[in-house]
C-alpha cells in the first residue's frame, strides 16, 4: 500500500497548515522540536501571518495543538470478537481480512444497505473523497454520513432551498466592512474566537462604524460585546426573524428592485410576516417589543448587514426553516452579494466544508451533486469507472437513521472514523444499546480510550493531521494545503490509504490505485469542474507554492483569483435563476416543557475545549479555566428547585440523568439551563450532557435538536472528593 512521502526533518523549518480545530480555519506555523528535544517531538504552534483567513491570529487551542499530537496515540490495530473482552493487537493484514469478510458477508445477507460509515469534519478532503468512492461507489451503499450532520446540515439544506446550491456566499473580509453584524445561535467568542477577536479589533478602531447584535438565551462573552442583546426563549429564533421582517416591511426598508429581479415568493412571505406583529413576537419570544424595534432600526439603517450563525440555529427541529428565515431578510433588503453583506454560516469542524464538496453526507455526491439525481449519478459513475447503476438512487441513512437501523438488526457493519459519537450523538443510552446489535463495529481513531472505542470490535490506528498530506476548506471557502510534517506513530495509516486498500482487496484495483494523496486530490478536483464549488484549477502543488485559495477556482484561474463572494450578479443556480423566499410558520421546540419537566436544557462549548476532548483534554493549560462542567441556572430557578451555588444537582430528562456542579447566575434566562457537551464517560468528571437530549430533528436536514431538551433538576449528594 502506498503511503505519503516521508515527513520533513526538524531542520526543514516551520510547516504551514490550517488549524485542525474549528471551521474558522486559521493558518498555523508549526515549529519543529529542537534537536535536544527530538525524543519528545513536541512541535510548537504560532499563527501564520501569511494566511489570509487569520492573518497570524490563533486561539488558545490552536496555540497548544503541538502538545496533543504525540500523546495517548493508537499505534497498532486492535481486535476483540465481543465487547466484553479485552482488545488484543493484530496486524493490518488480519484487520483487513476481518473487514473484507464482513463486507462480503453483509452484501450477501443484507445487500449494500447493510453497510454504513460515519465520518468526520476532521477528515482531510482526500479522506472524505476516497471514503465516499468506496462506500457509495464500489459498495453501492449511500449510507455514508458525517458528524457535519450534527453541525451544519441545516445550513446546507437552507442554502440549497433558498439559493439552489450549497455554498456560504460571504468571506471574512466582509466582517471588516459590515455596518451591522447579527450573531444568532452562535457564541462566537467561545466557538469561533479568532473571528470574534477580528470584530473586537475593528470595534476598537472604528467604534461608530460597527453595530453588533446578539441573539442568545445566555449572556456570554459574545453578548458582553454587543450593542444589543436579545435573550429570547430557546426555540423562538424563527418567530423573531419573522417579526423583524414584519417591521422592515412596515418601514419600507426593502430593496424592491432586487426582490423583483432576483427573487420569487415575496407575496407569500409578506403575508406570513404580516401576522408576526411586535406584540405576537414579544409574547412568543419572551422579550420586550422595544428590543425588536431597536433591531429593525439598526437593520434598516445599515448599509451592510452580515448575519452569522452556527449550531444554535442549525441544531433545531426547525433548523432549515430558520436558516431560510435569515436568508429571507438578506434577500428582501438586498443585503447579499456585495462587500459587508450576506448570510454566513459558521461551520464547526475544520473541514466540514471540504466534506460538503466531496459528497460527505448521505444525500450528496462529490461536487455538490445529489444521489437522487440520475444525471449526477451517471456523471460520477463515469468519472469513477463504474458500471451504470452502481450508485444507489435513494438517499442513504443519516447517522441517526444508522442507529435506528442497528436497532432493527439491519446493519452488518458500522464503520466510525475520526469522530466520537458516543459523546456527541443524542440519547446516548439508546445509541449504546443499538450499536451492541451490530456484528462488526470498526473504529478508525488516532487516540486511545475514547468513549466510542468502548463499543467497537476493531480499532484501526489512524494517522491524523500533521502526519498525512491533504487539504481542508474553511468556512469562507478557502482551501489550505496541510503537509505531513510528522511521522505517524507505530503502524498508523492515513484514512484515505486505509479505504483505498480495502477497495483494492474487494476487487476495485483500478479505482483505488493511488500512489499519493496528491493523486486523490487531482481526481477529486477534476470532478468539480463546472460546479458551484469548482476547484478544478487547484492542486497540491499550486496550494503549496502560492498558499490558500478560495473557490470557485476553475482551471486556468491565476493564484489569488478565486471568488471571495457568491451570487454577486443577483442570479442564482435555481431553475428560474431567482432565489427562493421561503414561508414557514414557526414550530417551536421539538420537546416542549411541561409540569414534570419544566426547564429547557441547552448545551454548548467552552472556549478552551474541542468537542469531546480527545485532544484538548490532554493539555493542562486548557483544563485549568474549567476543571469540570458547570450547570448554569438562574437564581429564581435555583431557589425553586432547592439548588445552591457550588452544590451538586441531578439533571433528568425522559431519557436519563447526569449530575454536575451548580453555577447560579443571572447570565442565563430564567427557565433555561446550560451544560457544556465536552465531558463524556471516559473523562474523570464525566457528565454526558447528550444522554439527556432527544433524537427529534429537522425534517429537511435531519439535524438533531441537540440544543434543547425538557428537563427537571434536584439537589444531590456531593461526589467523593468534592
Amino acid at each position: 500500500m502506498s503511503l505519503p512521502a516521508t515527513p520533513p526533518s526538524p531542520s526543514d523549518g516551520p510547516a504551514r497548515a490550517q488549524c485542525p480545530y474549528c471551521g474558522v480555519g486559521c493558518g498555523l506555523e508549526m515549529k519543529p522540536p529542537a534537536a535536544s528535544d527530538a525524543g519528545a517531538a513536541i512541535w510548537t504552534a504560532r499563527g501564520d501571518r501569511h494566511h489570509p483567513s487569520s492573518l497570524g491570529q490563533v486561539c488558545v487551542k490552536g496555540a497548544t495543538v503541538g502538545e496533543t499530537l504525540h500523546r495517548n496515540r493508537l499505534t497498532t490495530p486492535l481486535y476483540r470478537p465481543r465487547t466484553d473482552q479485552p482488545f488484543a493487537p493484530i496486524g493490518w493484514d488480519r484487520a483487513f481480512d476481518l473487514i473484507e469478510a464482513q463486507v462480503r458477508r453483509t452484501l450477501a445477507e443484507k445487500g449494500p444497505g447493510g453497510i454504513a460509515m460515519y465520518g468526520s469534519g476532521q477528515f482531510l478532503t482526500e479522506d472524505y473523497y476516497v471514503a465516499n468512492k468506496l462506500i457509495k461507489g464500489a459498495l453501492g451503499s449511500n449510507n455514508f454520513d458525517a458528524n457535519s450532520r450534527l453541525c451544519m446540515s441545516s445550513a446546507v439544506s437552507g442554502y440549497v432551498r433558498s439559493f439552489g446550491s450549497d455554498g456560504p456566499p460571504c468571506c471574512y473580509d466582509d466582517l471588516d466592512q459590515a455596518g451591522l453584524v447579527l450573531l444568532i445561535g452562535t457564541n462566537t467568542a467561545a466557538c469561533h474566537p479568532v473571528l470574534f477577536q477580528r470584530l473586537l479589533k475593528r470595534r476598537r478602531k472604528q467604534q461608530q462604524d460597527l453595530q453588533i447584535v446578539v441573539v442568545d438565551p445566555r449572556a456570554t462573552a459574545t453578548s458582553d460585546a454587543a450593542d444589543l442583546h436579545l435573550a429570547i426563549r430557546p426555540g423562538t429564533d424563527l418567530a423573531l426573524l419573522h417579526g423583524l421582517g414584519h417591521l422592515l416591511l412596515e418601514r419600507g426598508a426593502l430593496d424592491r428592485a432586487y426582490v423583483a429581479a432576483s427573487t420569487e415568493g415575496f407575496e407569500a412571505l409578506a403575508e406570513l410576516w404580516a401576522g408576526w406583529t411586535p406584540e405576537a413576537v414579544s409574547r412568543f419570544c419572551g422579550i420586550e417589543e422595544q428590543l425588536l424595534h431597536q433591531l429593525a432600526d439598526r437593520w434598516a439603517a445599515s448599509s451592510g448587514v452580515m448575519s452569522l450563525w452556527s449550531m444554535g440555529v442549525n441544531q433545531s427541529v426547525e433548523g432549515t426553516a430558520t436558516v431560510a428565515g435569515i436568508i429571507n431578510l438578506h434577500l428582501v433588503s438586498g443585503q447579499i452579494g456585495r462587500p459587508g453583506a450576506g448570510p454566513f454560516s459558521l461551520t464547526g469542524q475544520p473541514n466540514a466544508m471540504g466534506g460538503r464538496e466531496a459528497g460527505g453526507l448521505a444525500r450528496l455526491l462529490p461536487g455538490y451533486r445529489s444521489v437522487t439525481d440520475a444525471g449526477h449519478r451517471s456523471e460520477i459513475e463515469q468519472h469513477w469507472g463504474l458500471a451504470p447503476g452502481s450508485i444507489a438512487p435513494a438517499s442513504g441513512l443519516t447517522v441517526w437513521e444508522q442507529i435506528e437501523a442497528m436497532e432493527r438488526g439491519d446493519l452488518g457493519l458500522w464503520w466510525v472514523a475520526a469522530t466520537n459519537p458516543l459523546v456527541s450523538l443524542p440519547w446516548l443510552d439508546r445509541v449504546r444499546a443499538a450499536v451492541a446489535r451490530c456484528p462488526l463495529v470498526v473504529l478508525s481513531e488516532a487516540y486511545a480510550g475514547t468513549e466510542t472505542a468502548a463499543i467497537a470490535h476493531l480499532v484501526l490506528p489512524a494517522a491524523q493531521w500533521s502526519e498525512k498530506a491533504g487539504v481542508m476548506t474553511n468556512s469562507e471557502r478557502r482551501v489550505t494545503f496541510c503537509p505531513a510534517f510528522r511521522t505517524p506513530p507505530g503502524q498508523a495509516r492515513p484514512d484515505w490509504a486505509i479505504f483505498a486498500e480495502l477497495g483494492r482487496r474487494l476487487g476495485f484495483e483500478q479505482q483505488f490505485r493511488y500512489s499519493s494523496s496528491a493523486e486523490v486530490f487531482a481526481e477529486f478536483a477534476a470532478i468539480t469542474a463546472g460546479r458551484v464549488c469548482d476547484l478544478s484549477g487547484l492542486s497540491h502543488g499550486l496550494l503549496r507554492e502560492h498558499g490558500p485559495q478560495q473557490w470557485p477556482f476553475p482551471a486556468g484561474t491565476a493564484p489569488g483569483g478565486g471568488a471571495p463572494r457568491l451570487h454577486t450578479s443577483g442570479r442564482f443556480p435555481t431553475p428560474s435563476g431567482r432565489a427562493r423566499l421561503i414561508s414557514e410558520q414557526p414550530m417551536g421546540l421539538g420537546e416542549p416543557t411541561d409540569g414534570a419537566y419544566p426547564l429547557v436544557l441547552t448545551v454548548g462549548r467552552y472556549l478552551e475545549q474541542w468537542h469531546t476532548m480527545t485532544r484538548t483534554g490532554q493539555v493542562e493549560r486548557l483544563l485549568r479555566p474549567h476543571a469540570e462542567p458547570l450547570l448554569e441556572i438562574h437564581p429564581a430557578d435555583a431557589r425553586a428547585h432547592g439548588l445552591v451555588d457550588g452544590g451538586r444537582a441531578e439533571v433528568r430528562s425522559r431519557r436519563g440523568a447526569v449530575t454536575a456542579r451548580v453555577c447560579v447566575t443571572d447570565r442565563i434566562r430564567q427557565g433555561t439551563l446550560f451544560l457544556p457537551m465536552h465531558w463524556g464517560a471516559a473523562q474523570e468528571r464525566a457528565c454526558e450532557a447528550n444522554r439527556l437530549m432527544h433524537a427529534l430533528g429537522c425534517p429537511i436536514s435531519q439535524q438533531p435538536e441537540l440544543k434543547a431538551a425538557a428537563v427537571t433538576v434536584r439537589p444531590c449528594e456531593q461526589a467523593p472528593g468534592d
